[in-house]
């Protein structure tokens, strides 16, 4: 199942925002010969990509399940998430850097640096207006959590991607303004060079973060801790368990879990039994985790589960 409506109002609203923002900037850095402003509008340009790469592993993770692909095509928001981030330091800060060392090591003077400050404002109105959409609809999902701690338990990169796109941008443009600035009334142009590689900073920093959380999700995550709590209690709730041996979920997109149970059952429960025990079990389990959308249970004893242990300790 794919990322929800409102984690694509989120990207929508950047894509727009960002590709306008790119086009603003390529031609003021054009006319002023601004190095910081160059490296902002690669930032804008990478970011529209990305939203589009985001669009496109959402349609992909949609995908229904098939002969190949028998638990569906979930994680390729997972991928789509990392190429991202990838693409954020590679060409992102990579340009930056590029930029900000040949405008250091040959200094260029900004001309109508007003160009640029204009150019700085209406980014700031664009990029904030998307950074509060991405605010807004990240705190409806992280509950009463902090925002570093919401971004490393959620199972949704959306949700966090663009909130961390967009205030990587809007520190970048603080950084380009104060460049600009700087160049301008302290006459000198290395300054602009500097402001371009601190831009870059930014953008590494932010990548590596957003490269850790997507490899995780990407590599596989259990649900959450009250996901797997409640699942063990509807299971141990049913009639002819005897106990939870073991309980395995992993995420393989938001919205999309597969939980792998080992349970004993009672001794005199007859095989119709225990197929009726795990019919109510996985219906139950359903109902009160919808994301849950594969189980998988095997009746094992508690004796063949100390024995497994054994021989692998052993082994």
């Amino acid at each position: 199942m794919a990322a929800g409506s409102a984690s694509r109002k989120v990207i929508y609203a950047a894509l727009a925002g960002n590709l306008a923002i790119a086009l603003t900037k390529f031609a003021a850095a054009w006319w002023t010969g601004s190095s910081a402003m160059l490296s902002e509008g690669v930032h804008s340009a990478v970011d529209t990509s990305n939203q589009l790469l985001l669009l496109y592993g959402i349609h992909r993770a949609s995908l229904p399940a098939d002969e190949d692909h028998p638990l569906g095509y979930g994680r390729e928001l997972y991928f789509w998430s990392f190429i991202v981030a990838l693409l954020i330091f590679a060409l992102g800060a990579g340009v930056s850097f590029y930029e900000g060392i040949a405008h250091i090591q040959a200094p260029t003077h900004i001309t109508n640096p007003l160009v640029n400050y204009l150019v700085l404002a209406l980014s700031a109105v664009f990029e904030g207006s998307s950074f509060a959409i991405a605010l807004r609809e990240f705190n409806r999902t992280r509950g009463g959590l902090g925002y570093v701690e919401a971004v490393t338990v959620s199972k949704d990169p959306t949700s966090f991607l663009v909130l961390f796109e967009d205030s990587a941008a809007l520190t970048g443009l603080g950084i380009a303004f104060a460049g600009t600035f700087a160049a301008e009334q302290l006459e000198m142009p290395v300054l602009d060079g500097v402001a371009s590689i601190g831009i870059g900073a930014i953008l590494a920093i932010t990548a590596a973060f957003l490269a850790r959380e997507s490899k995780g999700l990407l590599i596989g995550e259990g649900a959450r801790g009250r996901t797997q709590r409640s699942i063990r209690e509807i299971a141990g709730q049913c009639g002819g368990v005897e106990q939870v041996n073991d309980l395995v979920t992993v995420h393989l997109a938001p919205e999309q879990v597969v939980a792998a149970l080992s349970l004993e059952f009672r001794d005199p429960l007859t095989t119709p039994d225990i197929e009726k025990a795990v019919a109510t079990i996985e219906k139950h389990i359903r109902e009160r985790h919808p994301e849950v959308t594969s189980v998988f249970i095997k009746p094992q004893s508690s004796v063949t589960r100390s024995q497994r242990a054994s021989a692998k300790l052993n082994a």
